[in-house]
């Protein structure tokens, strides 16, 4: 929704937030479900409200509990049936710097102030352990803003008397927590005060009044940043850039100025600014960001303004070039097909309001990127959260060289007629397992991010794999697949729950990116020999209808199951009986 697009203005936002809650409504039909606790060392009800329209704007539908005024340590430690009857997905610990009780002077000792902070985070630790244990869910947790004084002056964060060190050490044990666990992220309001002004951000007198953490016009920007971290645990994060060239990667326009007098590098300020854009964009794509380019122009000159000595990205940097007289929305949508993506999985950037506006409302789900003037494009893109990272896995590192094997396929099977031909070409081989630590993170953001190919796509925490994996009644497989071009990586998932001697299947997925290489079955005969060599029998399934899984609609029929019943809805249940007389499927993978 443009209302919640950034540059967003947050007065707007609070004014019309019940208006804008019934649009988003009203505007997305298929909604991810999510519980949130909030526990608050402060009055953030109105964060709250915002949050759940920032977390319905990205696909996801909030039911939320919120506690008692600075009730957050008893909330979380204590017994609380209601809490406990709530079962949160997500845990979001409210505290700031006005929860800190500053009680000591110049006279206090190092080793008492010392103390006082291992019992702060202690404090904090048990929080944490608690929530981990009573509900197994993820933890969001702020770290702590400068305070709205400085006692000691500049001194006040070099001294470790000054409130200003204190927080500083404290926020660095938080840190430390957030590496050494997964599933515990850091909102960094010490970021979010600091760019909106720790003048403008506290309120001695909105706190005295309504317990308000902060200046109330701070809360969209709190909000937003919390839903930015949601969306990226359920795999919401947008994969792919399509990039305008002219004025957006370097100044002037290609056709007309010529390629080495484009503006950008060193030697004029104006390119030094589209230089450290193209800096900004080159680390997406180090961050697994699928770079594109959509632009009006004959490809030919479009390419050349790529061959600038003076620019860092260059032609091998993207995926797809469109470079065309074709509307950009029309671009868009074929470089997501080519590219076996959903249209919504793309974000665009391009100088001119207009083309941004036509993408809009052609290409639903597209993220815009509202970008003003060059030397505010890194911000700007910044700011929309589009790439917010919760965890880097080899694959993201590797996205690149990935997909860029995936076109070689390609291009590799035109010199086909017989695709059975060309699939025993590709030498692929498999390597299914059940998960492994070294995996979590992959596995839970791959059943995040796959919406496709995926039966139930149900979601599942680094923290629920975890408890999955080590778990006695479960069956899990993860799947690699591997040829003559290169390793697809983790791509296919399968997690069933063993009940007796009949396995219910909860999740089978796979990426599109290995569609059609008969990895399906790989995953389905290696599920079956799990299955025997523990004594089960028959394996349960249901094929749960969404907006975008009816690809999979006939994939269990394919595989030999016998449909039991289907509702009006399209979801279905379905059985695999007689295991032992089931015939491998697969034939052309080793």
């Amino acid at each position: 929704m443009i209302e919640l697009e950034y540059p967003y203005k947050s007065e707007d936002i609070i004014k019309q937030k019940r208006k804008i809650k019934k649009e988003l409504l009203n505007e997305k039909k298929n909604f991810l479900d999510v519980k949130v606790a909030i526990l608050a060392g402060s009055t953030v009800n109105e964060l709250k409200d915002l949050l759940e329209i920032f977390l319905l704007n990205q696909g996801i539908k909030a039911e939320f509990y919120l506690s008692e005024y600075n009730k957050y340590y008893e909330d979380a430690v204590f017994d609380n049936p209601e809490l406990e009857k709530f079962n949160p997905d997500i845990v979001y610990v409210f505290t700031s710097s006005r929860n800190i009780i500053h009680d000591f002077d110049l006279s206090t000792s190092e080793e008492n102030i010392n103390a006082k902070l291992e019992l702060e985070y202690n404090k904090y630790q048990s929080i944490w352990e608690n929530i981990k244990k009573k509900y197994n869910a993820v933890i969001i947790q702020n770290n702590f803003e400068y305070p709205n004084y400085r006692l000691l002056g500049n001194k006040d964060i070099s001294d470790i008397h000054g409130l200003s060190n204190f927080l500083m050490r404290l926020n660095s044990r938080f840190y430390k927590h957030a590496e050494d666990n997964q599933s515990f992220f850091i909102c960094d309001i010490n970021y979010i005060a600091s760019d909106y002004g720790l003048s403008k951000w506290h309120s001695d007198k909105l706190y005295a009044l309504y317990k308000l953490p902060c200046d109330l016009m701070a809360f969209p920007d709190i909000a937003c940043n919390v839903s930015n971290i949601i969306k990226s645990i359920y795999g919401k994060n947008k994969k792919a850039l399509a990039l305008d060239l002219d004025n957006t990667l370097w100044g002037g326009v290609i056709s007309e100025d010529g390629e080495e007098n484009v503006k950008v590098g060193p030697e004029i300020p104006e390119g030094e600014i589209y230089l450290e854009f193209q800096k900004y964009i080159k680390k997406l794509k180090s961050l697994g960001v699928l770079l594109n380019v959509v632009s009006k122009n004959d490809e030919e000159i479009a390419i050349s303004g790529l061959k600038n000595t003076d620019g860092v990205l260059k032609t091998a940097d993207f995926i797809k070039i469109k470079a065309n007289w074709e509307p950009k929305s029309d671009n868009i949508i074929k470089i997501s097909k080519e590219l076996k993506l959903g249209a919504d999985a793309f974000a665009f950037i391009d100088d001119n309001p207009m083309e941004r506006d036509i993408v809009r409302k052609n290409v639903p789900g597209v993220g815009i990127a509202n970008v003003s003037l060059p030397e505010n494009y890194i911000r700007e893109l910044d700011k929309s959260g589009f790439f917010e990272v919760t965890n880097v896995t080899k694959e993201d590192i590797e996205k690149t060289r990935q997909y860029k094997e995936m076109q070689d396929r390609e291009d590799f099977k035109n010199n086909f007629v017989d695709y059975n031909e060309y699939l025993k070409s590709l030498d692929m081989k498999a390597e299914i397992s059940p998960f492994e630590e070294k995996y979590y993170d992959r596995i839970s953001q791959l059943s995040n991010k796959s919406n496709q190919f995926n039966l139930t796509t149900k979601r599942y925490t680094v923290e629920d794999i975890k408890k999955i994996s080590e778990a006695k009644n479960y069956i899990t497989l993860y799947g690699k697949l591997i040829d003559k071009f290169g390793d697809n990586g983790i791509v296919s998932l399968v997690i069933g729950k063993i009940n007796s001697n009949e396995l219910d299947l909860e999740l089978f997925l796979m990426s599109c990116r290995v569609l059609k290489r008969e990895m399906e079955y790989k995953m389905l005969d290696a599920l079956v020999e799990e299955c025997r060599s523990i004594g089960i029998g028959k394996i349960n399934a249901k094929y749960i209808k969404t907006e975008k899984n009816s690809m999979v609609k006939n994939l269990l029929s394919d595989f030999g199951f016998t449909k039991l019943k289907e509702d009006e809805s399209g979801n279905s249940e379905w059985e695999l009986s007689d295991l032992q007389n089931y015939a491998c499927k697969c034939k052309v993978i080793m």
